[in-house]
This record gives C-alpha cells, structure tokens and sequence, in this order.
C-alpha cells in the first residue's frame, strides 16, 4: 500500500478560512498510517503580527472530556474504583438524589432515584442531569444555583459539589445522556478519590508519561491566541472566556478546563489509540456505544440520529459525510477545536481555531472534507 502523506489540498483549505476572515489562526496535526504532519497558518489575533505555530496552546474546551475519561478509566485500571460503583461513596452529596415527575415538572415535584449514580453514568453523561431547554424550570433552576455556559466554574469542587445536590435530576440515572455536567461531577470525584489536584493526577497518569508538556489547567502567563465569539453571535473578542485561563483556578475540571496544543493532543490521541495509556478493554468500552436507544435520544437531538456516546468520546454510528465512518471517535469544543480518531483509515486528526463554533452541529468540514479527499475510505 502507498501511503499518501501529501496534504497540500488540507493545508490550502486552513489558509483560505484564514483568508476568508473565518478567524485569524489555525494549527492541524495529522498522524495517518503512523506518519505525523503538522500545520500553522495565520495569527494570534485579527489585529496581530504574532504568527500561529503548531506548539501554539489553545482553550480546548470540551476536548477536555476525553483526557478526563482516559484518567478515570486509568484509575478503573489501577482498581481505585470500577465503572459500576455508585459514586455516593465519594460524592456523599449524591446519596439520596431526587427526580423530577417529568424533565418539565416544577423543581419541587420529584420522587426518589430508581437507582445510585454510578461512575459510569457520569462517563456516559447518563447520570439524569445536563444540557437542557432553557425554558424549561430544573435548567433554570441549574444556570442559578451551578453553571451554564462556556466558562469554568469559579468555585471550589466542593462548593460545586453542595450546589449540584440542590437541583433535582432530569431523569432517572442511565435513561438519557445530557450533556457536560457528568464530566464536571467526575472532575470532584477523582480528585476526592487521589486526594490530591488535578493537576497533579494528570501529570502523573497522562501528560507526564507522554512527554505533553504543553497541556494544564492554566495558560501559566503564556499569551494565547485571542478567543472570538461565534459568527452567529457577532464574531467579536470573547475577553471574559479568554480572561478565564490567565491563571490557577479553584475548580480544575475535565468539562472544558485544558489548554493545550495540537501538539500534544495529536500525542496523546494516538497513545490512546495505540493502547499506551489503558488496557484495551478499558480502551475499547471508551470507544464503543454506551447507549441503550432511548437513552440516545439526548445526543441525538443535539448532534444527529448517526453519532452516540462512549465513555467520554462521541462515536460515529453511520457514515453522512465522506470523513466519517462507523467506529470513528472523538469530540470537539465550542471554543473551536476537534479531534477524531478513525481506526477504519488508521487516521487520526487535530484542528484548533479561537473562534467559537455555530452550534453543536458545526462540522469543522474545512478541514476534514479535504482530509478525507487525500485519505479516502
């Protein structure tokens, strides 16, 4: 087999966004059939002479969920905990959750859980809480009391931990994944579970063993490249989400905390891919549907009926586009980041921008269509 490792046709598609004004920088990482490349184009800033570099460190927003994922199951792997345990035994603000009556029942309308959280359901973002219809009184009652939104929390784990419990769930535990607020719950469980930071336990289990040096909870006074709204929302400087890196926070979470390169993520992808970072059991259940049918329905409504959930990865179920396929995984961030590995083409790849996505249905197609052009299916 040759193997193509041309990839002029991706790297013309970066410069024309760039161009285009779609935003100022991007950086790519490619590992295909084993060979690695890398691209930079543009700048820092839309008023900037500063020029994007493929070690420049980016807010990865919610790619954040998968280092997280492969940290717990690191953990599932060193016997600290098991998927099914319920997660009371370290979360005791979860011993006793309530239920709504219905998703759109009045907050104060709920029964008992049928069953315990587990850790699991946190992984699958099955555990009855998460992204909901505004309008809708528990989603309310959430943006009030917890977190909405793209930025970190900015209080303490257990501060977080107290606020959660105030809100009733959604729906019973492992009928419907909800996104986002199972990454952020298992964020204060693993570090109850290390007794330590963070910080500390990435270090030790991920970005200390492959050499990622680039990737923290904190800018750590580095300059990053400026954080743009959306088009949709106008396009301009999002300070208030670029200021929320600049140093230490109380609440390092897995929900959207990291920065990192495409350096490093391409790095740490293809450790996961390449079954260096969990047994491949562990790997495969992180890659494989979780979802029963009813409980995709959640994901669905936010992403299509063709893509579920794993253990902290979107997994495609149905090929839409040329550069997907069945078993491909990965995610992306609303601050202009996605990864995906497809085992089908021994691909994997990377692409950070500053400029937030439309929606949850933006498809970062610049960059994967003339990726699947040049390493076709």
């Amino acid at each position: 087999m040759t193997v193509m490792t041309d990839f002029a046709p991706v790297r013309r598609s970066l410069d024309q966004q760039v161009a285009d004004g779609q935003a100022p920088g991007f950086t790519a990482a490619i590992r295909y059939a084993g060979r690695t490349s890398y691209y930079a184009t543009g700048t820092l800033a839309f008023d900037s002479d500063q020029p994007m570099r493929t070690g420049t460190r980016f807010r990865i927003a919610s790619l954040s969920k998968p280092v997280g994922a492969v940290v717990a199951l690191s953990m599932v792997a060193d016997g600290l905990f098991a998927l099914d345990d319920p997660v009371a035994q370290w979360l005791p603000e979860l011993a006793e959750p309530r239920v709504l009556v219905a998703p759109d029942a009045p907050v104060d309308r709920t029964v008992p859980a049928d069953r315990p959280i587990t850790v699991r359901d946190l992984l699958a973002m099955t555990l009855g809480q998460g992204a909901l219809p505004a309008e809708l009184p528990v989603a309310k009652e959430y943006v009030e009391l917890v977190h909405q939104g793209p930025l970190p929390p900015f209080m303490t784990p257990d501060e977080f931990m107290a606020r959660f419990a105030r809100v009733p769930l959604a729906y019973q535990p492992g009928t419907r994944w909800l996104y986002h607020a199972g990454m952020d719950v298992l964020s204060v469980l693993l570090g109850r579970v290390a007794g330590t930071s963070l910080s500390s336990v990435l270090r030790e289990r991920v970005t200390g063993p492959l050499g990622m040096r680039a990737t923290s909870f904190q800018a750590d006074g580095e300059t990053l490249p400026t954080a743009y709204r959306s088009l949709a929302d106008g396009g301009q400087e999002f300070g208030e989400y670029g200021g929320a890196f600049e140093q230490a926070r109380a609440f390092e979470s897995f929900g959207g905390g990291l920065v990192s390169t495409v350096e490093d993520y391409l790095t740490f992808l293809a450790a996961l891919a390449d079954d260096r970072l969990l047994p491949r059991e562990l790997r495969e259940q992180l890659t494989t549907d979780q979802l029963t049918p009813e409980g995709r329905a959640g994901i669905s409504e936010l992403c299509g009926p063709a893509m579920s959930w794993g253990l902290g990865v979107a997994i495609d179920t149905a090929v839409t586009e040329p550069w997907t396929s069945v078993g491909r995984y990965g995610w992306f961030g609303g601050a202009g980041t996605s990864a995906w590995v497809d085992p089908s083409r021994n691909l994997i790849g990377v692409v950070f921008s500053q400029r937030w996505v439309d929606g949850p249905r933006d498809d970062f197609g610049y960059f994967w269509r003339p990726l699947a052009d040049v390493v076709p299916a």
